[in-house]
């Protein structure tokens, strides 16, 4: 009987010391598969910022960060038509507003205001989007309810707040002028109607594209195009995750995404009064998910767009830094990194007509 329980007691110990070292040894191999692994796979440390954005976007997944596209080559005959319908106040009710008119180019393709002002000082409710760039939007409005600048086009002319009209109003008006009578036969079988305005009209905001920024000739290999400071905003931008919203060659415009992912931006809002633009693609989908949901709005030129936001609340790039990092990031960021970052920003401002956009 004892040598029974010494042996059962032997092949205890046994069974449990072999456990034991099959334990370590498997620890053991763990570690070097993942310094093997790690080793194998990892990349040299990122020697300028242009690697850091490159090693940043495939760590994150996200598309990087690019330059702007050449403007397309498109049919001058229809370009010109389009400019032409673009500048033109007859697409109004009362002849006294056109599309340039919220969308001017002096002021960056926006009017810089809260929200716009339509005919008879009609006022909107939701801060106008800049026209540069627009057609890379991957949907337009600050909602996404419009699929394409044709769709986006038709919009604004119809809306009582803003041009008042309809296109039964707009062809009578158009129909007196014989230029654009001949121009719309020439190009369009149909003649002139809603959707050859429209696309000539969206033909045109397809070469408003603002290339050569700053930032564009940094991202083509010009070091000296940002200064030190403007670089480490850029390094900031990346690190706190911001370029995984705003990304690709309109550094945002492709996706949509809930304003207030890390707090109530609406509760703390002053006047803390929401109004139906506030509900963002709610009002679109009716979905209870894309409440307070928005298009990321592109960051090209947004130094030279404010006042920010869809309710036009922020009037310096600063606050929006700011607001940015405490609702979409759950940081509170430093007053050095907020002023790198927005110095950082205004390097996206681009180039119309060969020159910076004032």
């Amino acid at each position: 009987m004892v040598r029974g329980l010494k042996l059962q007691f032997c092949t205890l110990f046994y069974n449990r010391s072999m456990k034991k070292s099959m334990l370590v040894f498997l620890v053991v191999l763990s570690a070097v598969l993942v310094l093997v692994i790690g080793f194998g796979n990892s990349k040299p440390p990122a020697t300028d910022l242009r690697q850091a954005s490159s090693h940043a976007t495939q760590l994150h997944g996200m598309r990087a960060l690019l330059p702007l596209p050449p403007v397309p080559e498109l049919s001058k005959e229809k370009v010109a038509l389009g400019k032409r319908l673009f500048f033109d106040k007859r697409l109004s009710h009362d002849n006294s507003l056109a599309c340039a008119g919220c969308h001017d180019f002096s002021l960056g393709g926006s009017d810089r205001q809260a929200a716009a002002v339509g005919i008879g000082g009609a006022r909107g409710s939701i801060n106008t989007p800049t026209v540069f760039n627009a057609a890379l939007n991957f949907s337009q409005f600050w909602d996404g309810r419009a699929s394409s600048l044709e769709e986006q086009a038709a919009g604004p002319v119809h809306n009582p707040l803003e041009m008042g009209s309809n296109w039964a109003e707009v062809i009578a008006k158009l129909n007196l002028d014989s230029d654009y009578r001949q121009a719309f036969e020439q190009l369009y079988p149909q003649g002139m109607r809603g959707e050859t305005i429209v696309d000539a009209i969206a033909t045109y905001e397809r070469t408003l594209l603002t290339p050569n920024s700053p930032f564009d000739r940094f991202l083509g290999g010009e070091k000296s195009a940002l200064t030190q400071r403007q670089q480490d905003g850029y390094r900031h931008f990346l690190d706190y995750g911001c370029a995984s919203c705003h990304q690709g060659v309109l550094i945002g415009g492709n996706m949509y995404q809930r304003f207030g992912v890390m707090g109530d931006y609406f509760r703390d809002r002053p006047g803390n009064r929401l109004i139906q633009s506030d509900l963002g693609r709610f009002n679109v989908t009716g979905r209870e998910e894309d409440r307070h949901v928005f298009k990321v709005p592109s960051l090209r030129n947004v130094g030279i767009t404010a006042p920010y936001f869809h309710d036009g609340s922020v009037d310096t790039l600063e606050k929006a830094v700011v607001i940015m990092g405490r609702y979409q990031l759950g940081r509170e960021l430093s007053e050095a990194d907020t002023q790198a970052i927005a110095d950082f920003l205004r390097t996206l401002t681009g180039e119309w007509e060969g020159k910076i956009l004032p």
